[in-house]
């Protein structure tokens, strides 16, 4: 298993943009489902901890991830 390939339950975080976010940095929470986007990439769907949600400015827990660099293990 390769450092960007993660499994349903597995608990991460990820990182969101203030581009797009009320607020920016990484987000804890736990992947859902796993969407093939190519042969070597996957959209994972993350479930976002409760208490996140007012952080961000949006009525969403759930956030679909494609580049590996803003998925994470969490420790």
């Amino acid at each position: 298993m390769t450092p960007d390939e993660f499994r349903i339950g597995e608990r991460v975080k990820i990182f969101l943009d203030s581009q797009y976010w009320k607020s920016e940095g990484w987000f804890d929470g736990r992947v859902i489902r796993i969407d093939p986007y190519s042969e070597h990439r996957n959209f994972y769907w993350v479930e976002l901890d409760q208490e996140v949600e007012p952080l961000l400015g949006k009525a969403t827990r759930q956030v679909s991830i494609l580049n590996p660099k803003n998925i994470q293990p969490l420790a």
